[in-house]
């Protein structure tokens, strides 16, 4: 059975929030960490990891994780996302990891328990080359999905399966539709798909090798590429978390990350 290696794909120049991964956050104590930090803290919570990276293009990113103790990865400035960060990556990691995590660098509030879960179901399915997680919705965030829908924002990523648990298609709207009224509202269908993937090597490699497609450009969902590849992508199904699973995406998203980091103790 070979290693596991989680991988941080990090870059500077995002368009919603130039420098993201060096915004600093405020833990339970007062103490202001960086988010790059924090992320790199949360995978390392993950255990049976043999080697933990940030791939990354940039400098400023690299200082700040060597001065944390943690471990860089350059990659080309040319990876427009991160599985693309995390295939550039990939002749630095040990020979011995054939599981390769890529775990957001602005997700971090993921538990680890998710990342456990991907990783069981890649040992127990040596010809998956690619899995990621995906939570039941409840009413409440159902209701909160559908609000931002028709007032035109985003609340999220939903993905609907077939009968083996492999996604169908992900999308940025609320899947599958659900007529106002419906008995399925009180116990909504739908799975929200969480940011988080294992890949083998050779579906990294697959990814690499296929040129960006129309369908992931215009939802702005990279994983998309794998359906339109014909690869099956596993669905690791798991109830949500206890807390809020918040991505930094704009800097008005810093307050209620904190909050979370409050009420769990992070310091």
């Amino acid at each position: 059975m070979g290693d596991v290696a989680i991988v941080i794909p990090a870059r500077f120049e995002s368009q919603r929030f130039p420098g993201k991964p060096l915004a600093m956050l405020r833990g339970a104590g007062g103490q202001a960490r960086s988010l790059i930090a924090r992320s790199y803290e949360a995978a390392s919570a993950v255990p049976d990891v043999a080697r933990l990276f940030v791939a990354t293009d940039d400098a400023r990113i690299a200082e700040a994780v060597y001065a944390f103790g943690g471990a860089v990865v350059m990659t080309p400035s040319s990876c427009r996302n991160g599985t693309e960060r995390v295939a550039a990556a990939l002749p630095a990691l040990p020979e011995s990891a054939d599981i390769i995590i890529n775990f957001q660098g602005d997700a971090l509030l993921t538990p680890a328990s998710l990342v456990t879960a991907l990783i069981v179901h890649m040992r127990a399915h040596p010809e998956c080359m690619i899995a990621t997680v995906a939570v039941r919705c409840s009413a409440s965030v159902y209701q909160h999905l559908v609000a931002d829908q028709a007032a035109g924002r985003v609340g999220g990523t939903t993905v609907v399966a077939n009968a083996k648990s492999e996604a169908l298609y992900f999308s940025k709207r609320v899947l599958p539709y659900i007529a106002p009224g419906h008995a399925a509202e009180h116990v909504p269908p739908v799975l929200l798909h969480i940011g988080l993937y294992a890949y083998r090597r050779a579906g990294l490699a697959l990814y690499a090798a296929t040129p960006e497609t129309q369908l992931e450009t215009l939802e702005g969902l990279e994983q998309l590429r794998f359906l339109v590849a014909g690869a099956a992508v596993a669905l690791v199904v798991a109830d949500a978390p206890q807390w809020d699973v918040i991505e930094l995406n704009n800097p008005s998203d810093i307050p209620a990350i904190e909050a979370v980091l409050q009420s769990r103790a992070i310091g």
